[in-house]
């Protein structure tokens, strides 16, 4: 929803009706992921994407046909191998595709959290009768919500939508429509807050890092005490510059599970307290430059300050996948691709031995 929120904005300023098709679930190589969006205009302009080829065409198609009849729609393509890039599916990718009007009051909520930075999650019926199809709540990280699903839906909604923020990814589930006796389909939809790169020390990693990281769509603080290394000349571009004692910056910054933290002072004065702090945090990526050796001796420090083996299991230590890097701009990219791959759930611990 991100990546759209701007156009649809205008849309609705230019009095426009609206259709959102979302990727509700994928099988095999498909180019976008659940939770994928596009919206497609009543004359039929197009923002975002579910896929590329044929299958966005016929989307647009459903599209239109769902903002003049008010009917939501589930799609289904697959497609074989051979077939697969005609329609812009590659090695026989399969999706669903839900097609829904775009609810403006429901949209309002959704829109602010993600302006505010805030957890929100949406909660669809994309399979049940007909008239329970679209149907849609809201739920805020505080556990409110807006709408409601009806037939007696309701009561489990909060459970599944908690479920699905632990998870932290979108998924469907079925659950027993009590008042209809049947079952229906929901998809929960999860949006996240922007993945926040914290970098504790401004040295010359840091500012090649800083920049990957923005393009990467993170948002980039970096902490330093030392003015000489922590000045706006140095980081002119990053959203946030705090001159602090680290431990103090991080327990200010708040982290969340949003959060990646790169401590790249190598001095321990510095470091080990923002490893405490980071490593008792909920932040996904915590790493700490340095040798193995340099490690070793962090680690023991780490554990005398009241630290326990499974926080400590969690540092990345040498920090950055081993690409050889050599450069402070190899050694950025080697530490963005490690960030990207614990967010994406694909991480490994450990990486290039980095010199003292």
């Amino acid at each position: 929803m991100k990546d759209i929120l701007n156009d649809l904005d205008q849309w609705i300023k230019a009095g426009q009706s609206i259709a959102i098709a979302t990727v509700i679930q994928t099988w095999g190589s498909a180019p976008r992921g659940a939770g994928s969006k596009m919206g497609v205009a009543a004359q039929g302009a197009i923002i975002g994407s579910v896929s590329g080829g044929c299958v966005e065409g016929a989307v647009v198609e459903a599209s239109l046909e769902v903002m003049r009849t008010g009917i939501p729609q589930l799609l289904h393509f697959g497609v074989a191998d051979e077939t697969a890039w005609q329609v812009g599916l590659a090695c026989g990718g399969t999706i669903d595709v839900f097609v829904n009007p775009l609810a403006m009051d429901l949209y309002s909520a959704v829109s602010a959290a993600i302006q505010q930075e805030k957890s929100v999650l949406t909660l669809t019926i994309i399979r049940g009768k007909r008239e329970q199809l679209g149907r849609t709540i809201v739920w805020m990280e505080d556990g409110s919500i807006l709408g409601t699903l009806g037939d007696g839906l309701d009561e489990a909604a909060p459970g599944v939508a908690r479920m699905a923020y632990e998870a932290g990814k979108p998924m469907v589930k079925t659950l027993p429509s009590v008042q209809t006796s049947g079952e229906v389909d929901i998809f929960v939809d999860v949006i996240l807050p922007s993945p926040v790169l914290v970098i504790v020390g401004g040295v010359h990693i840091s500012i090649a890092l800083a920049d990957i990281a923005r393009v990467m769509g993170f948002r980039t603080i970096v902490v330093d005490p030392r003015r000489s290394f922590g000045s706006q000349t140095r980081f002119p571009n990053v959203d946030r510059l705090i001159q602090a004692w680290p431990d103090q910056a991080l327990s200010d910054v708040g982290l969340n599970r949003s959060s990646a933290v790169a401590v790249l002072t190598h001095d321990p004065k510095l470091d080990d307290p923002a490893l405490i702090v980071a490593l008792r945090s909920p932040a996904f990526y915590v790493g700490a430059l340095g040798s193995t050796k340099t490690h070793a001796r962090r680690r023991q420090r780490l554990l005398e300050a009241g630290l326990t083996e499974i926080q400590l299991n969690r540092l990345h230590a040498p920090i950055g996948l081993d690409i050889q890097a050599t450069t402070p701009e190899e050694i950025a990219l080697s530490i963005m691709a490690e960030i990207i791959a614990a967010w994406r759930g694909a991480d490994q611990i450990g990486g290039p031995e980095q010199r003292n």
